[in-house]
């Protein structure tokens, strides 16, 4: 250390000053390093030191592979993860079928879609008709020049009679729903095109799986 050195007091040593400071500096960094033992390490170091080593990218395709599958597990895990998936997503899709709200699209959520599913499925719909006869038109395609008449004129007299069932339809159960939830929001076209969708659909094939039978009362 250091001695001071008393200086003139008419006139201010500037040396002195200096040495003070530098006196002083040197002993908050002597302080602070006793206190600690180390010097404090940079905010980088130590993430890196919390996180480990990484390793490095690799540089072929198969060491990719290998490292992926080291990765997921051995053989057996990973069978048995993708059984778990596959009971997972056949749980999923059976309580969608059969209704369950949680499960169902966002399109089929609510008591509202609900009910005109089942207004739709209690009854028979001329409508229903349309993929078993889009099937026997396009069967009649292969057949000759004057069956593909009649056949595409059945059609197009058919397809005007599904339309005019599928406005009327639309027009009843928006009807019905209006009387059943007057306080809903959901309605108009689009709810009647979700029923017309509905109808449309081979009976089996429709999901969630009808609820009711036709002529049930709803």
């Amino acid at each position: 250390m250091k001695l001071l050195r008393r200086g003139n007091s008419d006139t201010p040593d500037n040396g002195d000053h200096e040495v003070v400071e530098s006196t002083a500096v040197e002993l908050t960094t002597t302080s602070e390093t006793e206190g600690k033992g180390r010097p404090t390490p940079k905010r980088r170091e130590a993430e890196g030191k919390r996180r480990g080593p990484v390793a490095p990218a690799p540089l072929t395709a198969k060491e990719a592979r290998a490292r992926r599958k080291q990765n997921q597990g051995s053989k057996e895990e990973r069978k048995l993860a993708s059984a778990e998936r596959r009971a997972t997503a056949a749980d999923r899709r059976a309580r969608m079928l059969a209704g369950e709200d949680k499960y169902l699209l966002p399109r089929d959520k609510g008591p509202v879609r609900a009910y005109v599913r089942d207004l739709v499925d209690s009854r028979r719909h001329l409508v229903g008709l349309f993929m078993p006869l889009a099937l026997l038109l396009i069967m009649a395609m292969f057949l000759s020049p004057a069956i593909q008449s009649i056949v595409t004129l059945a059609m197009l007299v058919l397809m005007l009679f599904m339309l005019a069932e599928g406005y009327i339809m639309g027009r009843t159960i928006n009807r019905q729903v209006r009387e059943r939830f007057p306080d809903t929001m959901d309605g108009g076209l689009k709810l009647g095109w979700y029923a017309f969708v509905r109808a449309s659909q081979i009976r089996k094939m429709r999901a969630p799986q009808p609820r009711v039978s036709p002529g049930d009362a709803v």
